[in-house]
């Protein structure tokens, strides 16, 4: 624990223009080589909404070498290390946090999704699928009912309450990148690695929650898959991260038209799993990127807001501060995370 610090470099901005000091420190993973940092998120839990406290941030560890964690970090004040889970015996791919912030649910390459009581430490439900999986969702009207997708064709609902598969979506593809739920909860988005030769028919699925059936494959029309997917907070809208090295927009109410007049682009994606994401109001959209930059883009016109050098690997995911706006998490693919001002 001796390499593990954070400093937070002092903040200052002009307008909506972002700018940002050199960092003299990083929070660094201790962990042994080829360990990933594959989910940042932050938490905002009911009493912190209250008081206005800093928040905490989990961090989920996709590992080669058996390191199977998911770690919960102050990310705000001391950047220590709160708790460690090791439940699982495969390689954690995704992390989300329930609605109430006292729940984290987490998805494994050994096949499982299982809910941990943070404060406790006890494991709550674990339920197994027939595939790795590699993202998870939680339903918005119903936080007892998650997702699992990943190396398959279906993608589960789950109840935590039973730990039974309530329903089932399927969908000629080979695996789920990414599950996003739209406004309501009513219907939800699914990202794949299908591309056809003339459009990407099956890229993004927009899935009716209740009754399973697709509500439209006609989304996304070309040849890129999309790794990542993030919803505005204000707007009924929402972005897919693509391998074409750009954001797309698209609207959250059917048809779900792509706004082919707004394109967020001048990162780099180039295959690496690279998260985006709004800040509370919906003004900034965040992404990281391949070169180990985060890129910071103003949501209405597309303009690039700031291009800030964070990592020297892979940037794979940033996250906003849901109530210091001028905090920002990322992480990088060598396992470091960084707290900016």
């Amino acid at each position: 624990m001796n390499d593990t610090f954070l400093v937070f470099p002092k903040p200052y901005r002009k307008g909506r223009v972002l700018k940002f000091r050199a960092s003299f420190g990083a929070l660094k993973v201790p962990t042994p080589p080829y360990v990933h940092v594959t989910a940042l998120v932050y938490r905002q839990t009911k009493t912190e909404d209250t008081k206005g406290l800093p928040l905490k941030m989990t961090v989920g560890c996709n590992c080669v070498n058996r390191l199977t964690q998911c770690t919960i970090w102050d990310g705000a004040e001391s950047g220590q290390c709160l708790q460690v889970y090791s439940s699982h015996s495969g390689a954690v791919r995704d992390a989300c946090w329930s609605p109430c912030g006292r729940r984290l649910l987490t998805g494994s390459f050994d096949n499982t999704a299982m809910v941990t009581d943070v404060e406790t430490g006890q494991q709550i439900v674990k339920v197994g699928n027939q595939f790795k999986v590699m993202c998870l969702a939680v339903q918005p009207d119903n936080p007892e009912v998650f997702l699992c997708g990943g190396y398959s064709a279906e993608v589960k609902a789950w109840d935590a309450r039973t730990c039974k598969v309530e329903r089932v979506y399927r969908a000629r593809i080979q695996q789920t990148l990414a599950i996003l739920f739209l406004t309501g909860g009513r219907e939800f988005v699914t990202s794949s690695d299908s591309v056809s030769r003339d459009s990407a028919e099956r890229t993004l699925i927009a899935w009716d929650f209740q009754t399973t059936a697709k509500v439209s494959n006609q989304i996304y029309h070309e040849r890129y898959t999309c790794p990542s997917l993030a919803l505005h907070p204000q707007q009924d809208s929402f972005v897919a991260q693509s391998n074409g090295n750009y954001m797309a927009l698209f609207s959250a109410q059917r048809p779900y038209r792509m706004n082919k007049r707004r394109r967020y682009e001048g990162h780099k994606v180039e295959g690496y799993a690279v998260r985006c994401g709004f800040s509370p109001d919906g003004s900034i959209l965040a992404t990281g990127s391949s070169t180990g930059s985060v890129h910071f883009y103003d949501q209405q016109s597309a303009r690039t807001l700031h291009t800030l050098l964070a990592h020297q690997q892979a940037c794979m995911c940033v996250s906003l501060h849901p109530v210091l706006p001028a905090v920002v998490a990322t992480c990088d693919w060598g396992g470091e995370l960084r707290i900016w001002q």
